[in-house]
């Protein structure tokens, strides 16, 4: 089937805009059942997987919307405990310092990862078994944006100057 230009880009930007989901799909399977085009077809014109055609003519023909799994895996600490992030910003915040060259926006935690697990337990009272491990403290630091290494005051000179090719030997 032949179609114009200005349809396929209308049935895409249709398509684009449903949110990904069963209505999405339903779209999908009536636009394919519509203009009697078969799976690879509607997947060369529309640039649709051939697996989410087939699932969406699977619902039309069945009458069952499938279960999406998108909801699926581990969920971050953050939903178990809502408050854990600002609880760290309010520990961290006043250990942190700047670069001291100035040459970059980085802020430095003089804290190790440890050490804010403890204070959370001190300060904020949540329990040792709430509290995720250390890695986890440490990945959420990062992300924050506080950088948790040491920083240097200043580099100490080198005793001898770095020798030139007319230096003599």
């Amino acid at each position: 089937m032949d179609l114009a230009p200005e349809v396929i880009d209308l049935i895409r930007r249709t398509a684009d805009g449903f949110p990904w989901g069963p209505a999405r799909r339903r779209y999908m399977a009536d636009t394919v059942q519509t203009l009697g085009l078969g799976q690879r077809q509607a997947q060369q014109l529309f640039g649709w997987g051939r697996d989410t055609l087939r699932k969406a003519l699977h619902e039309r023909r069945t009458g069952l919307t499938c279960q999406d799994t998108s909801s699926r895996g581990r969920k971050p600490i953050e939903h178990h405990l809502p408050r854990l992030l600002e609880d760290i910003k309010d520990i961290v915040k006043d250990h942190v310092q700047t670069d001291p060259t100035f040459r970059t926006t980085r802020l430095y935690c003089r804290l190790s990862a440890p050490e804010v697990r403890r204070q959370l337990i001190a300060r904020k009272g949540y329990s040792d078994e709430q509290l995720p491990s250390n890695q986890t403290l440490t990945t959420k630091l990062n992300a924050l944006g506080f950088h948790l290494s040491r920083v240097r005051k200043c580099r100490p000179q080198k005793k001898c100057p770095k020798p030139t090719p007319s230096s003599p030997r």
